[in-house]
């Protein structure tokens, strides 16, 4: 009996220290809009030491709660993006320190000198708690957030894995920067024509359509690849920039074959993803550095004769599906 007493004591240690690392963090589930998908530390003594164990940055999020409309903005756009969330997660210890509460949260504020009742700001920050960047203030955007994330993780010689970097890629076309550009080739088959042009870094999405015959529309980065290069590849592929002005009609049906017919068709994936996963699977390369560490557990988790297909579907939409299953 004595042993069973013991057994039991043992479980509700167990148990209570679990629950007791589960409420160090908040649950994206049941938390304020500001906040977003993250699942914050309110701690800031303990995210300096998971920052220590972990040898991970620190990401802190000054933030109201509740807030204005540009701070609930800010959590629903910027901190509620699918691989924005995954970042923060895996690459930093989060962190959100409310700017409108007294206590911990106060002296914190005050030991970084950071103002009450104020817009959200971020600071990123070393294990010893000092900057690793400028502070983000006053830009509210979600690229502001990552330029300060990947700049964060070059200064502590952090590689910077190809899932967020796929996430700079989504923002850069979502922004309409000057340097996206547009083009068409025209090939033989566009199946072949998405896997090749999809290969090409710089190369952000392919479409599959037809413009008096197959051919792939092509977003880039003029920035990482010109179109003199990219013509030259599509030229040595056996493929030819288009110059017609017909208008283009896509073909959903033909778009993605590779991935169409994969497994990775039952995972939420974004715009960047579906196109460099495509190209991927048609080359014979493995896809996934190019899935997030939520991806991956949900491919290992995978029961294809009761999933539904989800690449297809709008990302954010389906990712938050996902999550709410589990």
């Amino acid at each position: 009996m004595q042993k069973i007493i013991k057994t039991l004591i043992l479980v509700i240690i167990v148990i209570g220290f679990q629950n007791s690392n589960a409420q160090e963090r908040t649950n994206p589930k049941n938390q304020d809009e500001e906040l977003g998908k993250v699942s914050w530390y309110r701690d800031y003594d303990a995210a300096i030491a998971a920052s220590e164990k972990e040898n991970k940055p620190v990401l802190i999020l000054f933030q109201e709660v509740p807030g204005c409309a540009t701070c609930r903005n800010y959590g629903h756009n910027v901190l509620s993006n699918p691989l924005m969330t995954e970042a923060i997660e895996n690459e930093f210890i989060p962190l959100a320190i409310f700017n409108n509460k007294r206590g911990k949260d106060l002296v914190i504020l005050k030991k970084y000198n950071e103002p009450t009742w104020n817009n959200p700001v971020v600071r990123i920050v070393n294990k010893k708690g000092d900057n690793l960047v400028k502070r983000v203030a006053s830009d509210y955007s979600a690229k502001g957030l990552y330029n300060a994330m990947t700049k964060a993780l070059n200064a502590e010689k952090k590689t910077i894995p190809e899932y967020m970097k796929i996430l700079g890629q989504e923002l850069t076309v979502n922004y309409n920067a000057p340097n996206i550009k547009e083009t068409h080739y025209k090939m033989y088959c566009f199946w072949t024509g998405e896997k090749q042009l999809g290969s090409q870094d710089g190369v952000l999405l392919t479409q599959a359509g037809f413009m008096n015959g197959e051919v792939v529309k092509v977003k880039y980065d003029a920035s990482k690849i010109s179109e003199k290069k990219l013509n030259t590849f599509a030229k040595a592929n056996k493929m030819q920039p288009v110059t017609s002005k017909n208008n283009f009609t896509w073909s959903e049906k033909d778009e993605d074959y590779y991935l169409q017919h994969s497994q990775l068709k039952f995972l939420p994936l974004s715009q960047v993803q579906k196109t460099k996963i495509n190209s991927a699977l048609g080359n014979g390369v493995s896809p996934l550095p190019y899935l997030s560490p939520k991806q991956k557990q949900w491919l290992a988790k995978l029961d294809i004769n009761n999933s539904e297909v989800l690449y297809n579907k709008e990302f954010s939409t389906t990712w938050n599906k996902q999550l709410d299953s589990e």
